[in-house]
């Protein structure tokens, strides 16, 4: 019999599914061409699922439900508010662009993109393996759709065919690593897995053996090399308002998923784990800042560096065992670095996109790097939020972006190891040539001359929403103790159960 703990845990998913099918009913008798009934009753609907998952998330408690099969923790329960937060700012900025290009005869970019937000929440909260890989599944199946929604464009048809062939790929590495797992420790709980493998009387060779895979499935979440092929043809392929919602809010779900598996499951695996993350964030920061510097198309530069921050991101996840020693401070530091990493990364990126659907016009889509010449001339308030996020990403003081990596750096070299310490140095000059590509698109549009003359206009909605972000990369920058603070208490109460 299910108990009342077991529905308290999901009772946002509940709210959050039932009224994507409420939604998609209503949706049929809408017939504005801006879907201005659906828009609005998805947005109140994600914000009280936001409420509701900061309600939790504050009162701290942790509980499980069905099973073990689902946890509600304070880690899990930011996240989700986070993802949420991040789905509605991109439908604000993503819907002038879907209305202008036909992309709203139906309401399926506001359904399909709660449903990806309900896998993104089973993704946060699974604690087996079977629910992991079902919202895994949802996510990705959601995604695949959104991709192909312009289906009179052959280049978004032609990324979603990329998409879902290495997603499949993909898919396959994580369950079958998965399989592996559960033959060698006779269960699909996190927690039981974590017992089986602690206990050391399974063959290491085995449990290695998958663990090879489920690193794969996961990089490939992630989007590190050498798992990045799809990255730069989808970013640029998709409409800009499907890139977004793929570069955004799910990135959240791909470092919870990483710790539900590595580290609530495959903690004593560490070692093993650790030095795979290591060379995955080594190619990822060589190849993503190195490939972006070559290019013109400003959805391609980003995905390229989307790559090279997701490596700032495994680094944050290498220190927190060291030889083999779980270090309760250690542990804190490297998780919560990363955590606010990925959520540092997230606020940033939802603005820089926003800018780019905002430049964006029927008939022309404003991606390439020239399309921003002499923005600052047409609208210095959307030039200083580009600027604002281009900063960030590269990491200058005193945005949220450079605290997201001193603090990953202050995790590697707080371990005292000679590799670490190496590899914090290798990153700091990986920044610097990242630096580039970012200063180079800042340079276009302060300093080339404007190609149209047109001003820069946007709905009330749009200009609100994109100035709070941007003030938002520049405020957590100068005060980022709160959201750090945030982050660690989320990371020690997850592991503390």
């Amino acid at each position: 019999m299910i108990d009342n703990i077991s529905w308290l845990a999901i009772y946002p998913e509940i709210v959050l599914l039932a009224m994507a099918c409420v939604i998609m009913l209503v949706d049929l008798g809408v017939h504005s061409p801006r879907r201005t009934a659906t828009y609005v009753l998805t947005m109140l609907t994600l914000a009280v699922v936001a409420v509701l998952q900061g309600v939790y998330a504050s009162s701290g408690n942790t509980f499980y439900g069905f099973g073990n099969m689902v946890v509600s923790d304070a880690m899990g329960n930011w996240l989700k508010c986070f993802a949420t937060v991040a789905v509605m700012v991109t439908l604000v900025y993503g819907r002038p662009y879907a209305a202008d290009r036909g992309m709203l005869r139906g309401g399926e970019l506001f359904t399909l993109s709660m449903l990806a937000l309900l896998g993104m929440f089973i993704m946060i909260s699974g604690n087996n393996f079977l629910v992991l890989y079902l919202g895994l599944e949802l996510l990705t199946l959601s995604s695949y759709t959104l991709v192909a929604l312009r289906r009179d464009n052959a280049t978004a048809t032609e990324a979603a065919m990329k998409y879902f062939v290495l997603g499949a790929m993909a898919s396959g590495f994580l369950l079958y690593g998965l399989s592996m797992l559960y033959g060698a420790t006779g269960s699909l709980d996190i927690g039981q897995v974590f017992k089986a493998v602690n206990s050391g009387q399974i063959r290491h060779q085995v449990l290695v053996f998958g663990l090879v895979f489920v690193v794969a499935g996961l990089a490939f979440k992630l989007g590190v090399v050498p798992f990045h092929m799809w990255i730069p043809d989808v970013y640029q392929g998709a409409p800009t308002a499907v890139t977004l919602m793929i570069g955004g809010a799910p990135k959240l779900a791909a470092f919870a998923i990483t710790i539900r598996l590595l580290v609530d499951g495959l903690l004593p695996l560490a070692i093993d784990w650790q030095q795979m993350l290591g060379v995955l964030a080594i190619g990822s920061l060589l190849v993503g800042n190195l490939a972006a510097i070559a290019q013109t198309n400003l959805k391609r530069m980003l995905a390229y560096s989307t790559i090279s921050q997701m490596g700032f991101v495994l680094l944050g996840l290498l220190s927190g065992v060291i030889n083999g020693n779980v270090d309760a401070a250690a542990v804190e530091s490297a998780y919560s670095s990363a955590m606010f990493y990925v959520v540092s990364y997230v606020l940033t990126t939802l603005a820089a996109f926003g800018v780019i659907l905002l430049l964006a016009r029927e008939g022309f889509e404003s991606e390439e790097i020239a399309d921003l010449a002499g923005l600052n001339q047409r609208s210095p308030l959307y030039a200083g939020v580009m600027a604002v996020c281009l900063f960030s990403m590269a990491g200058i003081p005193p945005l949220v972006g450079f605290y997201a990596k001193l603090s990953v750096l202050q995790a590697l070299v707080a371990s005292g190891q000679g590799l670490y310490i190496a590899l914090a140095v290798f990153a700091v000059v990986m920044s610097l040539i990242g630096a580039f590509y970012y200063l180079r698109v800042v340079k276009v549009m302060y300093f080339d001359a404007p190609l149209t003359a047109t001003s820069v206009s946007a709905p009330l909605d749009v200009r609100v929403v994109l100035t709070v972000n941007g003030a938002l990369v520049l405020v957590l920058g100068l005060l980022p103790g709160g959201l750090m603070a945030l982050c660690a208490d989320a990371i020690v109460r997850a592991l503390a159960t």
